[in-house]
């Protein structure tokens, strides 16, 4: 338990929750985690190369046809408003061709440029290394079980949500 000084000078609780519980919440190690993810990904990228968003999205484009902005918020999880300035910025960088779909003239279709494949064939390295020194502590069956477990709350969480299914944002995201 968490004890203060009364004004009398004698510890009294504070908080009904101990010291290790409240450091050891779900949340908060998750948000944690995501912070070392995020720091082990910007040391083994070149200063200002790519942050992991940026990388998640240009990965998600790679591997479909022209997907609109939409298609990589379900991909990614992303919110709508993070993938579009995302989106912006890697076009600005030369990495992304946005266009408006034929379909519907509302929605962007997003493509990789040759300039964009080549910085994500040269981060792929590092970032197979960011997740292998991340993982690192966990034996093989304990990896497996870790991402098993974290696609599982992931799903969960958009369950509960329809955050990814409705592109909210909670307005903490910035990239």
């Amino acid at each position: 338990m968490l004890k203060s000084k009364s004004p009398s000078g004698s510890d009294e609780d504070t908080h009904a929750v101990s010291h290790a519980d409240a450091v050891s919440s779900a949340v908060h190690l998750l948000h944690r985690a995501g912070q070392c993810a995020d720091e082990l990904f910007a040391v083994q990228l070149p200063h200002g190369a790519m942050t992991p968003r940026q990388f998640a999205v240009l990965k998600a484009v790679e591997g479909v046809q022209e997907p609109s902005q939409n298609d990589v918020v379900a991909m990614t999880g992303i919110d709508r408003s993070t993938i579009a300035d995302i989106a912006r910025r890697l076009v600005e960088r030369g990495w992304l061709q946005r266009r408006r779909t034929r379909r519907d003239a509302r929605m962007y279709a997003l493509k990789l440029t040759a300039r964009g494949q080549t910085a994500l064939r040269q981060a792929s390295p590092n970032a197979q290394a960011t997740d292998d020194q991340l993982l690192a502590p966990l034996t093989p069956g304990e990896r497996t079980q870790f991402l098993d477990s974290l696609e599982k709350i992931v799903a969960a969480a958009r369950h509960h949500t329809g955050a990814a299914e409705n592109g909210h944002s909670n307005g903490h995201a910035t990239d």
